[in-house]
């Protein structure tokens, strides 16, 4: 009691006492002394270097029982073949998929897992590969065994490759779905040209192409100690891991010489200025990219450009977002600077979000923006705040010391100076506001980019050409090669002719097919094991569809005809189909057997018997169709005229697939004969089973059916 008494007194005093001073204080927050930071001197991690030409630098960081490394080797997607573009890619996925030669990928996972520990591979940078694990300190010997392993004897197993492949294939398919991202990708092809190894993007003809031995040569070529750069930081003694690294490495000899760092020969063709259009019917929103070629870090204006960048569009206090953002309320984000790399130039750009109807509006902002520059040059009170931003953000950038490391290792890869990172404050430190306004003037200049708009054209508050000439950009998706060059009859025969007669009379007779302009198709379908889902399917022939599926998420609508293709589902809008999975859905029409069998006497169809194959105890008979339809084998019972099975090109969201349905279970409703069983596979992959309910022919279709629905009012920004 006594104790907390006199503890009320002394706090009582000093409270009295200290008034006075209060008033003393500073009155406005700018008066606050604010202390410059401490000098950055970062703990330096030990660079070894073999006799075989490895690099390696130790870090020690006591702070936790983890171990962690990684090796940063020279060669990657931009040394790849423009014909394997994506090679890199897949080889990275598989260098750590297909284990090694003594273990698979999957016995790795399992080691490893129990160990919280991992070892990677992936792509450092678009010019280096990389191979790192991380564990706990007690499980280094039985990790970095794995580690270096995996580095010197990859197996590349072809069903990981395989696998990577149909995942390449995947993200090609889906790569328009994003206006974000085909923004970010048809820029750079913009500012580097589109055939440049840093703007390429793989194809299916050229991931397709990819093959176990290429994956080999490639590592073959690069993995060698004289190549890489190897990192290792946390709690261990350098010493000891010193003799641990040169007792692994220091027998592994040397390979082909390698240039000492990435050398810049590479031709860069950026777009003349001008406006650029990507139109996409689906978004209310426009995405917008100013471009032109930006500059390496070992560029003299460096530093200047830095502090321009902060205080030109780096940041909430920037000049784009104030001006366009928070005043004018044109755009959800803005920003841009000129951007530089370590390897090869960056790309100089005024990046805006903004909604339909404000696109044009948004690009004069930022043009006019652009031009303030010279009659309003950036302030001293902005340059400092721009540097306070930046030397602020640095301390936590370089916050420990792994990531120290891995900066060391970069300066060491691209030949800067070991100091670089060193005098990084100072330099920044001794901008001024000429060194500013002067690269500024140097660089950025509205006349010189090129725009690109992502976007839905008819909803722009003015036309984009209102600006000057616009270039359609086609990002259509090149389909791949199989289903370019599978082979097509290209005349019928007469024993093709009688076969496909024999189908349109087992299913109901050339005149009532020809009759069936709609058909609604109640069906079942069910993935491998799954429970199956209500599908009901209506057909105008020739060519429209519309498919309602029943989801947990409510019922989803899909419609494909000649001028649109779109999915859509209740409170969750509309998006158009990409052009690749539109002309799937057209296929699938003219692939229909009622729509075959309606033109077996049609001679823009060809049908060419082409010999028989066993289907059970069936001898069946083998019919290819072409012409002017995609390609698709039947395979027919020839005493009954039944089809059995039917074999097809098609394009899945994975990527192209070789398509075989096989069908039973006939009957006959309203004098039409159909398979009421439909087992389908992928790539000899059992996908799904279908179950025809209920076929209803002719029935009466409202034309608004395979029309797009009206958009819901767009609220205001």
């Amino acid at each position: 009691m006594n104790r907390t008494l006199l503890l009320a007194i002394t706090l009582g005093v000093v409270s009295l006492t200290s008034l006075p001073q209060l008033s003393a204080q500073a009155t406005s927050w700018k008066q606050v002394p604010i202390p410059p930071l401490p000098t950055f001197h970062p703990q330096q991690p030990k660079r070894i270097e073999l006799a075989n030409g490895m690099v390696i630098f130790l870090q020690e960081d006591h702070e936790l029982p983890l171990i962690d490394g990684t090796a940063r080797i020279r060669g990657g997607s931009v040394n790849e073949p423009r014909d394997k573009t994506g090679l890199v890619d897949i080889y990275t996925e598989v260098w750590r998929t297909g284990g090694t030669k003594s273990q698979t990928g999957d016995q790795l996972d399992d080691f490893l897992e129990v160990r919280a520990a991992k070892v990677e591979t992936g792509a450092a940078s678009p010019d280096s590969t990389s191979i790192n694990f991380s564990c706990l300190k007690g499980d280094l010997d039985d990790v970095f065994k794995v580690f270096v392993d995996l580095m010197q004897h990859p197996e590349f197993r072809a069903d990981k490759i395989d696998i990577a492949q149909k995942g390449e294939y995947d993200g090609i398919s889906r790569r328009n779905d994003e206006p974000s991202g085909i923004a970010s990708r048809e820029s750079a092809k913009l500012a580097y040209g589109a055939d440049n190894p840093y703007a390429r993007v793989p194809e299916y003809a050229t991931v397709g192409a990819i093959t176990r031995q290429d994956l080999l040569d490639w590592h073959a070529k690069y993995v060698h100690p004289n190549n890489i750069i190897l990192g290792i930081s946390g709690d261990f003694d350098v010493a000891a891991m010193e003799a641990r690294l040169r007792a692994a490495f220091d027998s592994w000899p040397k390979g082909p010489a390698v240039p000492p760092f990435p050398k810049n020969e590479l031709t860069y063709s950026s777009a003349k200025p001008g406006y650029y259009l990507v139109t996409k019917d689906d978004v209310n929103q426009s995405n917008i990219r100013m471009v032109a070629l930006g500059v390496t870090r070992d560029n003299p204006d460096y530093y200047a450009i830095s502090v321009f960048n902060e205080a030109f569009g780096g940041g909430f206090s920037s000049r784009l977002f104030n001006d366009i953002r928070t005043k004018r309320a044109l755009a959800y984000y803005a920003g841009g600077g000129i951007e530089a790399n370590f390897g090869h130039p960056g790309i100089l750009q005024v990046a805006l979000g903004t909604k339909s109807e404000s696109t044009v509006e948004a690009i004069q902002a930022a043009r006019e923006d652009i031009d303030d520059l010279a009659t309003h040059p950036i302030t001293e009170d902005e340059i400092r705040r721009a540097e306070d931003a930046i030397l602020n953000a640095f301390i936590f950038r370089l916050d420990s010391p792994d990531k120290i490391l891995g900066e060391r290792m970069t300066y060491e890869y691209y030949g800067y100076p070991p100091d670089w990172l060193d005098k990084y404050q100072s330099e920044i430190k001794k901008v001024t506001a000429v060194d500013v306004n002067r690269v500024a003037a140097k660089y950025m200049h509205k006349d010189q980019l090129a725009v690109l708009v992502v976007g839905n054209a008819k909803d722009f508050d003015k036309p984009l050409s209102s600006l000057g000439p616009v270039t359609d950009v086609d990002i259509t998706i090149p389909p791949p090669p199989a289903a370019k060059e599978e082979a097509k009859p290209a005349v019928s025969n007469p024993e093709g002719k009688a076969l496909a007669a024999k189908v349109a009379a087992a299913m109901g007779g050339l005149s009532k097919l020809q009759s069936i302009k709609t058909m609604r198709v109640s069906m079942a379908e069910s993935e491998a094991g799954g429970t199956p889902s209500p599908v009901d399917i209506t057909l105008a022939f020739p060519d429209s569809m519309h498919v309602e599926v029943q989801t947990p998420q409510g019922v989803l609508t899909i419609v494909a005809n000649p001028s649109l293709a779109f999915m859509s589902m209740a409170g969750m809008g509309t998006r158009s189909l990409p052009p690749d999975q539109k002309t799937e859905m057209l296929a699938q029409i003219h692939h229909d057997l009622v729509y075959v069998a309606q033109h077996a006497d049609d001679p823009a169809l060809t049908f060419s018997a082409a010999g028989s194959e066993k289907i059970g105890d069936v001898d069946a008979a083998i019919l290819d169709i072409g012409g002017a339809i995609p390609w698709v084998r039947w395979y027919i019972d020839p005493k009954t005229g039944y089809i059995l099975r039917e074999k097809y090109k098609g394009m899945g969201q994975a990527g192209p697939f070789d398509g075989e349905t096989n069908l039973s279970d006939w009957r006959t409703a309203d004098g039409l004969t159909m398979p009421y069983i439909h087992k389908n596979r992928q790539n000899g992959q059992e996908t799904s089973v279908v179950e025809f309910k209920k076929i209803e022919l002719n029935p009466a279709v409202d034309p608004k059916l395979f029309e797009k629905p009206a958009e819901a009012p767009k609220p205001g920004q």
